[in-house]
């Protein structure tokens, strides 16, 4: 199961884009939360708090989100936005959730081992799916998908159906999609002339007198011997 981790936030009074410039400069982040069974509230947190707990994990984290004057909400971040060059976190989207309530999101595909293509054929391994999309109870979200991959030969690939899901998870697309192939090395073939096709000559051509240098005169023409 995914971890849950508890972070706090306060209403938001004012919306928009002077109100969401005011906040990131005051060290805060703008954010919204939803949901079926809520309104959409305005929320700002506190930008560094909310850094550290995102740092070098997914981001889509199950959250007791703690709102001031409020109650504990259970949630999933849903999105989350960059700042487009220096990568900080500017807005959030938080999805309001119960624990028997059936979500929907994508968990992140991690494959382990060395496969045998690539270790003594020199093969590439691709992945074709990074994130799967699941459907599950709040309890059941795993952290990630892990698959081994050490046994796969060039040619081979796994699919979606062929990987054990965790207990209560169901994928949401397509069982024959491809999540793992392993491909042959490629090799390019040096170009050489087709049978019976002779190379083609080099065809020598008059040097080019220097710029300023006049060209060189035409030999004259012999004249005809006296008969």
């Amino acid at each position: 199961m995914a971890k849950t981790v508890t972070l706090k936030a306060e209403p938001r009074a004012k919306a928009g884009t002077t109100a969401s410039k005011a906040i990131r400069k005051a060290g805060k982040v703008p954010a919204i939360i939803y949901g079926r069974h809520q309104s959409p509230q305005s929320l700002q947190l506190d930008a560094h708090t909310l850094s550290l707990t995102l740092h070098g994990g997914t981001e889509h984290l199950l959250v007791n989100l703690e709102i001031e004057g409020g109650t504990k909400t259970l949630a999933l971040i849903q999105d989350v936005q960059h700042h487009p060059v220096k990568r900080h976190i500017v807005h959030l989207d938080f999805h309001a959730l119960k624990e028997d309530e059936v979500m929907h999101t994508s968990v992140p595909v991690i494959g382990f081992g060395e496969p045998i293509g690539v270790k003594t054929g020199g093969g590439l391994l691709e992945q074709i799916i990074r994130a799967l999309e699941v459907e599950c109870l709040p309890k059941d979200l795993p952290d990630s998908i892990t698959i081994d991959v050490s046994g796969m030969n060039q040619g081979d690939s796994i699919h979606v159906n062929q990987v054990a899901l965790p207990a209560g998870v169901k994928a949401l697309v397509n069982g024959d999609a491809v999540i793992f192939h392993c491909a042959a090395p490629t090799v390019e073939a040096a170009a050489t002339p087709a049978e019976g096709e002779a190379a083609s000559p080099e065809v020598l051509k008059e040097k080019k007198p220097a710029d300023g240098a006049a060209p060189a005169a035409a030999a004259p023409a012999k004249k005809d011997a006296k008969k």
